[in-house]
């Protein structure tokens, strides 16, 4: 007999938030999801992420520490081969990204990672983004200390 494991909340509201898009981009952002929610259970300080729904986007937030800056995942609604992965726009997180992985990832302005949803998602960069952004607030605090 197979066993049949109930969806969580956060799961149900990922695939209504995803459920619009093509499947390739649906299965990106599912790819993306996990990473971010392996990231930050891998990285000190981070604590438990809350997922919710920001500018109608799926967002990852360090509520229970404040240790971060808020995550956002979505697909880009004008293109069906491309998928996003957000962040603050005045935090110089973007920037910050750029000066280490100009060449590698492409990025949309201040704010975001362009993926293409055909590609083999860049983990250890996005990681390593991605951990950033989950401490960032927390790495701020200690500069002051």
């Amino acid at each position: 007999m197979r066993k049949i494991e109930a969806m969580s909340i956060a799961d149900t509201a990922f695939e209504e938030t995803t459920k619009p898009y093509p499947k390739p981009v649906r299965r990106k952002l599912a790819e993306l999801r996990k990473l971010v929610l392996s990231t930050a259970r891998d990285t000190p300080g981070v604590g438990r992420i809350e997922e919710g729904l920001r500018w109608n986007q799926h967002s990852f937030l360090t509520s229970e520490t404040g240790s971060g800056s808020t995550i956002r995942i979505d697909g880009i609604r004008n293109d069906a081969r491309k998928c996003a992965i957000y962040f603050h726009c005045q935090s110089g997180l973007v920037e910050q990204f750029k000066e280490l992985y100009d060449g590698e990832l492409t990025f949309e302005g201040k704010r975001s990672i362009i993926l293409d949803v055909s590609e083999k998602l860049p983990a250890d960069a996005l990681r390593h983004c991605i951990s950033l952004a989950l401490t960032h607030h927390l790495r701020k605090r200690n500069r002051r200390a």
